[in-house]
């Protein structure tokens, strides 16, 4: 066998990938070492049975023999495009590695939002004291987390750390899942939002995520609620979005994510009084414990699909989504 590696590396790493692989070749991308991912070249591309890391999806038409490609990212959707893989590879990705991170992302956002934070740090700019007044909290409060996978329930835990009642909402699926004080389906979506203190989605690329948060949806929230979005830009119709803060329908929001990205300047959504803007940061390889998870993920299956045993994190390529077991 084998195997390209095609993702950032640490030494450690390394050793371990190594390790899992037997008497199996592995080629480490040039610059990997030093913590990014290089270029991969098509000769390489050609002889990999297994490729482990993120290669552009348009490359993977010179990878004629692979057998099973693993993301080093949670999503999956640009690698699901019918026809892209080859007849019969296996694709799995890093769910897991990434909760911990997004969702300490989401929940500074959600306090520095409800605490007032960026008018304090502009008055500190202007060096005016002044108290801006009435401020919201966590406890006692609706949290609504559209996308209960790793991601929604890592944050849905933190959120009932702080006191809040957590509603999480999957597609179909209803029952009882750790962080979450009721769970709900897509179905019933607007229900929720009514009752909903704070909004959060953690929603991958699919088709049926796409343009989720239209005009009539925020609508549907409770006036002045706080919006979060650290899955993908184009679940939210961005223009609706400003016009609902220009409102106050919707009391703030905080994007990790936007369509496009990177985001042009002067795009609408830079000037909007009530949104703050992180290039997609939550997640990556930011912090050091989701790095350590991604490989964790890798070599567990590598080990397994060497010795012929189930790959944990397998993705169903009609969805998108990490099938269920």
């Amino acid at each position: 066998m084998n195997i390209l590696v095609a993702c950032a590396v640490t030494k450690e790493h390394k050793r371990r990938i190594m390790a899992a692989a037997r008497d199996n070749e592995v080629i480490f991308c040039d610059g990997s070492l030093q913590g990014f991912a290089a270029p991969v070249d098509e000769h390489v591309l050609a002889g990999a049975d297994i490729i482990i890391g993120n290669i552009a999806p348009a490359l993977l038409r010179h990878a004629r023999q692979l057998k099973w490609l693993q993301l080093n990212s949670a999503g999956a959707g640009s690698y699901c495009i019918p026809g892209l893989l080859p007849e019969g590879v296996i694709l799995t990705n890093a769910t897991g590695a990434y909760g911990i991170a997004v969702a300490e992302h989401m929940t500074a956002q959600v306090l520095m939002m409800m605490k007032r934070l960026p008018a304090y740090y502009d008055n500190q700019k202007e060096e005016i004291w002044r108290d801006e007044g009435v401020v919201g909290g966590l406890f006692g409060a609706t949290v609504v987390v559209i996308g209960y996978g790793d991601i929604g329930s890592t944050f849905g835990k933190q959120m009932q750390g702080f006191g809040a009642h957590v509603i999480g909402i999957r597609r179909r699926s209803t029952a009882a899942a750790p962080g979450a004080d009721e769970m709900g389906t897509m179905e019933r979506l607007d229900d929720y939002l009514s009752r909903a203190d704070v909004v959060a989605a953690a929603l991958p690329d699919t088709e049926a995520t796409r343009g989720l948060f239209t005009a009539e949806r925020f609508a549907a929230m409770k006036k002045g609620v706080y919006f979060v979005n650290a899955g993908r830009g184009n679940a939210v119709d961005q223009d609706a979005l400003c016009n609902a803060l220009a409102s106050g329908q919707i009391g703030g929001a905080a994007l990790d994510v936007t369509e496009p990205e990177p985001l042009p300047r002067g795009h609408r959504l830079w000037k909007t009084k009530g949104l703050y803007i992180t290039p997609h940061v939550s997640g990556g390889l930011h912090l050091k414990y989701t790095h350590d998870m991604i490989i964790d993920i890798a070599v567990r299956n590598l080990r397994a699909f060497l010795a012929d045993c189930p790959l944990i994190n397998e993705v169903d390529l009609t969805t998108g989504y990490k099938k269920q077991v």
